[in-house]
């Protein structure tokens, strides 16, 4: 929440301003679109843990800038799952630091129900998935996260060949920004049941009345578990978080039941006595992600062969698209003159003389 006053020639005065922190280095930068932050009296930074990563995922050069600029407020950092990184920032950088803590740290809703299913193998997850739209288990809104955008365009392609007509719909970074925005409007209005999403919505998006989570992926991590799931429970209203796990998915499993004990959901007893993952193990899994089976059931000859005709509807599309942009192009005045072989030859012997 930004207080502030303008440079630049305005009429209209603005008392809260909302941004992200490129955009706002952006304008402090900018000479045709300078701001002054000096008279800001409070400085809140939502989503501290994340924007505050070292390496290139954070974003702690243009925070330095946004401080500067911002020497008199007050400041504040908000976030669901707060990392020692970010307390230890504070305490060094920071003057009169004081923690506010709102239910326990580090921990999921209660009045979300959680449970742990095991699947086997990748195959299980698509049959458990399916399963439970028989059984009539997805409520929508269905915010379903996968590890990756080719997996999240797989699954898609799986519900649509089914019989049972979902109105589901894909959210990505490969996706345009116009397609983003539509794509969560539909959501929000009803018209998209099931949105099958990557780490994209994880963070920062607010959708009322998300009444079930499906983690068909096992989360990268516990921050990435609790922030998954807190996408449902909002303002009070019970929801419902599903996660699937393969054998693969048992370095973080111990992590996570616990999570899940902890905020009044039953776990088997087994996954509390698992080996613990190290730190070592956690940070390798956080930042390379695990290998696994595709998701499609499609034949390899029906692959190849749908495949072969996106290639060539794609090539027609092209070559209509360049075909219409070279119409649309001022035509060239072209005369080409026939001349006789002799007058071709004299013309030449004369360039040549000169």
């Amino acid at each position: 929440m930004i207080r502030q006053e303008k440079k630049f020639d305005n009429p209209h005065k603005y008392d809260i301003l909302i941004t992200t922190p490129n955009r706002l280095v952006y304008m402090i930068k900018s000479s045709d679109m300078s701001i002054n932050l000096e008279h800001v009296e409070w400085l809140i930074i939502d989503e501290s843990d994340k924007l505050f990563e070292a390496g290139t995922k954070g974003f702690r050069e243009q925070l330095a800038v946004i401080y500067q600029a911002c020497s008199k407020a007050k400041k504040a950092m908000f976030s669901a799952t707060l990392a020692p990184e970010v307390e230890q920032w504070c305490s060094l950088n920071l003057d009169n630091v004081c923690s506010v803590s709102i239910g326990a740290r580090n921990t999921a809703n209660e009045i979300v129900e959680q449970s742990l299913v095991y699947t086997g193998t990748e195959k299980g997850k698509l049959l458990a998935f399916r399963q439970l739209l028989m059984d009539g288990g997805l409520n929508p809104p269905v915010l379903v996260f996968v590890q990756t955008k080719e997996r999240a365009k797989e699954l898609f392609k799986e519900l649509e060949r089914d019989k049972q007509k979902l109105r589901v719909d894909i959210l990505h970074a490969e996706r345009s920004q116009l397609q983003r925005l539509q794509t969560l409007q539909h959501f929000r209005a009803g018209y998209v049941w099931v949105l099958i999403c990557t780490e994209l919505v994880g963070r920062g998006i607010d959708f009322k009345g998300v009444n079930l989570v499906v983690n068909y992926d096992f989360p990268p991590s516990t921050i990435s578990y609790i922030h998954r799931i807190g996408r449902t429970g909002r303002a009070g209203r019970p929801g419902k978080a599903i996660t699937y796990f393969t054998d693969k998915d048992k370095t973080l499993l111990r992590s996570i039941a616990q999570i899940v004990k902890d905020s009044g959901s039953s776990v088997p007893e087994y996954m509390l006595q698992l080996k613990k993952a190290t730190r070592q193990e956690k940070r390798n899994l956080a930042k390379h992600a695990l290998k696994r089976e595709t998701i499609s059931t499609e034949a390899k000859y029906d692959k190849d062969k749908r495949l072969k005709l996106e290639d060539m509807v794609r090539g027609s599309k092209d070559r209509k698209k360049k075909a219409e942009e070279r119409k649309k192009r001022k035509p060239e005045l072209n005369i080409k003159v026939k001349l006789p072989k002799r007058a071709k030859i004299a013309v030449s012997k004369e360039v040549l003389s000169e």
